[in-house]
């Protein structure tokens, strides 16, 4: 074979790839919420989303305070949290019931999600879509790491543990895609 037609196969054979990242969103999935039951991402669609990942017994779980108050102060504007607890660096509680009572010391009111694995191969599908395409930046390092997500659903940056969510420059991105 040419090259002319192995790098047209090659072109050919990525667009499905392409096509399929660039259509994927935050919104085409589902997950289990705290309490066990499956929840639309959908229902978010439209809204600016920061998805987490939490754990109770972390040296980041401060963050929980400042992610229920930018939360409440946003939400009117179509703004949310998503809280996803994950045991992956073993700081979380036993159960997702222990978890929930946990947040409720924090009087956490934005949705949070079932515990589960938000790295490795058999992360959740959402950590898959926030970490796997190219320009994601790969694993996750720690709990608190933060998405940030438009009201398309598309990932708009990613933020470490040490960036507080009530700082700039996240809370200038959240306040500039409201």
């Amino acid at each position: 074979m040419s090259r002319k037609t192995l790098s047209l196969i090659f072109v050919l054979s990525i667009i499905p790839l392409m096509m399929v990242f660039a259509t994927e969103n935050l919104f085409q999935f589902k997950a289990p919420d705290i309490d066990g039951e499956e929840l639309p991402l959908s229902q978010f669609r439209g809204k600016v989303v920061l998805v987490v990942n939490t754990a109770s017994s972390c040296g980041y779980t401060y963050q929980y305070e400042k992610l229920e108050s930018i939360y409440r102060k946003y939400q009117d504007r179509g703004f949310v949290v998503l809280g996803f607890p994950s045991d992956d660096f073993w700081q979380e509680l036993d159960s997702n019931q222990e978890i929930k009572e946990f947040c409720e010391g924090y009087q956490i009111s934005f949705p949070l999600f079932a515990e589960g694995p938000v790295r490795g191969s058999d992360k959740q599908e959402v950590f898959r879509f926030l970490t796997e395409q190219p320009s994601h930046d790969g694993e996750i390092w720690w709990n608190f790491e933060k998405f940030l997500i438009n009201r398309d659903g598309q990932l708009v940056d990613r933020y470490r543990s040490g960036q507080d969510p009530d700082e700039d420059p996240l809370l200038a991105q959240i306040e500039s895609l409201l």
